[in-house]
């Protein structure tokens, strides 16, 4: 661990698909490409656009693949989809997804939960995705839910979130988000996943997503940067809530994490005026106020 900190992180917006299969309200399939255009052209580089899983399952994202088509796609910016099995993979593929990613958790209630499956019968699943994707090109991301907790489990023990990791690796996944899911984790407890971590993986092949239910996702932030992590989920306004914590602030929100890197001189590529116009046009779309702290100081500034 490094007191020092980065010159640059990569930011994964992940409010398109993480943020907006939680909210209860109706989005149209216009009203997404408009948002995600918006994120595109505030200077996301890396934007998580949808979920190629049953529409009965998410009904809210039964769109996918009218949605991935009709986005505004700029070279250089990697726009993924969430997929569940070998059809949501077979799926994307004819829609000409190039990057998507795969989910699963470190605990086994959460994962049964969540998905209908073990953890071992989650990562079965996905040989048939990671075969499509190496016979395609096609990079794999892979999510490790309840990293740091679990809504029904509790405490969550390292070596289960190293057990996943290394499993995903073996399946091909390029790139290891470690998510903690309820918002609980401290720096302490992020110190000690990505010791055990890092020593199955480099820095280069982890992400972090932290919830700011409690408010310490920055400061989790910055632990995991002083570890040499360089790549950062959140989402736009900070969508998608804590849907295991009634009234709780949910994912990071993206302008509250750019405006921190901002402020300490860390380059991410992203217009933080332009970031909050895509959020604040979302908020008139969905009729609610998003949770963004940076989003609250702007409308009491004004």
């Amino acid at each position: 661990m490094s007191n020092e900190l980065p010159t640059s992180v990569r930011v994964v917006e992940v409010g398109p698909r993480d943020g907006l299969q939680n909210e209860p309200g109706s989005v149209s399939t216009e009203q997404k490409i408009a948002f995600i255009d918006r994120l595109t052209d505030a200077g996301c580089t890396h934007i998580e656009v949808t979920s190629f899983v049953s529409p009965r399952w998410v009904p809210a994202l039964s769109d996918h693949d009218t949605v991935f088509r009709r986005i505004r796609k700029k070279d250089g910016v990697i726009y993924s989809v969430l997929v569940p099995n070998r059809l949501g993979m077979e799926r994307a593929c004819d829609a000409g997804v190039r990057h998507v990613a795969i989910f699963t958790a470190a605990s086994e209630s959460f994962t049964q939960k969540n998905i209908n499956a073990t953890v071992s019968e989650s990562l079965v699943r996905f040989e048939e995705v990671s075969a499509l994707a190496s016979a395609q090109k096609i990079d794999i991301r892979g999510y490790i839910s309840t990293s740091f907790g679990c809504p029904y489990e509790g405490a969550v023990k390292v070596s289960a979130v190293t057990d996943v990791a290394r499993a995903l690796l073996d399946l091909g996944v390029t790139e290891l988000s470690l998510g903690d899911t309820i918002g609980v984790a401290t720096s302490q407890q992020v110190q000690q996943v990505l010791e055990a971590v890092l020593a199955v993986a480099p820095p280069e092949r982890i992400a972090v997503h932290f919830h700011d239910t409690h408010g310490r996702a920055l400061s989790n932030v910055r632990t995991a940067l002083q570890y040499g992590v360089t790549t950062v989920d959140s989402s736009a306004g900070g969508l998608g809530g804590c849907p295991y914590a009634k009234g709780a602030t949910g994912n990071l929100a993206s302008e509250d994490l750019v405006s921190w890197l901002d402020s300490r001189g860390i380059e991410s590529g992203i217009d933080l005026d332009a970031l909050s116009a895509a959020s604040i046009y979302m908020e008139g779309v969905l009729g609610h106020t998003l949770p963004s702290r940076h989003l609250q100081t702007r409308r009491s500034s004004t």
